[in-house]
């Protein structure tokens, strides 16, 4: 019993890396227009905080860097240093002035948070208890979605101050971040992680290229699976979280306390059905199904915004449909497969790769996702995300495995038995 409830604290001291990241991305969101204003901001500098932060270039950058940093140095080795960056970053947003200030700690916040995913989301599916990877992954999930909540709560209150609430935010996510990284220094090292650098020790181990990831078919599989889905579905999410509530103002002629109240309810389904789904029924029920109805149900919420009259019904049940949806969405499925389906001894690399496309991607969208929608429209706009998210529901129907009940080492000697 004691020793579960170590591994529990450790993986809830782990899943504040993931509140502290999304807390960055939906701070900057619920702030976007009152940046604008005091910065005189155009759409191509809008577009261009959006493209360089948390939530684009800057943490597809910082993949790159953390996951190769995680399987050579251990998942723990990013927790001595990933927080203090973050730190930096947040507080030159806090402390912003002009343009530049703010475009450079954005992109600081950006890397932090991208090179913190790999170590995290392996640390999570490593440390599970045996028969509760969802569980353990989802608790990460769970994090991701409470940040946004808290965030938009904090907004109905920060926001009649105008620019210093939106400081106010970020100088709390730095004190919460400054909090999460003295805990992460009392974490053990992943034991899978330690267990394979034992085995690289032996004079008869043959260290597999990163090459792998790509020419062994069980791993091509698995890459379309983890980066087609993730990629597809955060294209939609990325944008959703940053541009929402720009969308609920712009199109929907809402004011802030309305924006931040539908917001809050995205994202208390979220973390309400990352529970009862993800982390309750996740080891139990089929996959496959899991994941088509999250998608069936994004297609329908997206339908639903860009087609019906737009109003606080539509707007409500676009709420429910995409918040129930998020809780055992593609990034669930993401955490899984990416700790499931590559070998240990370059996880952490091949998680990095597909974080760099995915946040890529929103990167390259939202430079130009603000011009799209006033030269576009909404309903074509609207369009192109609905054909996205359909797209991923057939990638995930035809590669989706069914890997209930399987350690971690299982699975890896079962997909890699003949080599190709």
């Amino acid at each position: 019993m004691a020793n579960e409830k170590s591994k529990f604290k450790e993986t809830i001291t782990v899943s504040m890396s993931n509140f502290l990241d999304a807390g960055a991305i939906v701070a900057g969101a619920s702030g976007l227009t009152l940046w604008m204003n005091y910065l005189h901001l155009n759409d191509m500098a809008l577009g261009l905080l959006g493209a360089v932060s948390a939530n684009g270039f800057g943490a597809a950058l910082g993949a790159l860097i953390g996951g190769p940093l995680s399987d050579k140095y251990g998942r723990k080795f990013i927790y001595r240093y990933d927080l203090i960056v973050y730190m930096i970053g947040v507080l030159l947003i806090t402390l912003s002035m002009n343009f530049p200030m703010l475009l450079i700690g954005y992109i600081i916040t950006g890397i932090a948070v991208g090179a913190v995913v790999p170590a995290s989301w392996s640390y999570l599916g490593e440390q599970a208890p045996s028969g509760k990877r969802c569980a353990n992954i989802g608790w990460g999930q769970f994090s991701w979605g409470f940040a946004p909540m808290t965030i938009f709560i904090l907004s109905i209150f920060l926001n009649k101050h105008g620019l210093l609430g939106n400081r106010i935010m970020f100088g709390i996510l730095f004190v919460i971040a400054l909090i999460t990284w003295i805990l992460q220094q009392q974490i053990e090292e992943s034991k899978i992680w330690t267990e394979q650098k034992e085995k690289e020790k032996s004079s008869d181990f043959v260290k597999a290229p990163t090459s792998e990831i790509f020419t062994i078919k069980a791993n091509r599989q698995a890459f379309i699976l983890a980066a087609g889905t993730y990629t597809l579905w955060n294209l939609v999410a990325g944008l959703q979280g940053y541009f929402l509530p720009f969308i609920f103002s712009k199109i929907g002629n809402l004011n802030n306390l309305q924006s931040n109240a539908l917001n809050i309810l995205i994202w208390f389904l979220t973390i309400l059905f990352t529970y009862l789904v993800f982390i309750r029924k996740g080891d139990k029920w089929n996959r496959k199904v899991v994941f088509s109805v999250a998608c069936v149900m994004e297609v329908l919420a997206w339908v639903v915004l860009v087609f019906a009259p737009m109003g606080w019904v539509s707007l409500i049940i676009f709420d429910i449909l995409w918040g129930i949806s998020a809780g055992f969405s593609a990034q669930c499925f993401f955490a899984l497969w990416s700790v499931e389906l590559f070998k240990t001894q370059y996880r952490g690399k091949a998680q990095g790769i597909i974080f760099f496309l995915v946040r890529a991607g929103v990167g390259i969208v939202s430079l130009v996702f603000p011009t799209m929608l006033t030269a576009f429209g909404f309903q074509k706009t609207g369009l192109f995300l609905i054909s996205v998210l359909a797209i991923q529901l057939i990638i995930g129907l035809v590669y989706t495995p069914e890997t209930r009940g399987m350690s971690v080492e299982e699975i890896e000697r079962q997909r890699y038995a003949s080599g190709y």
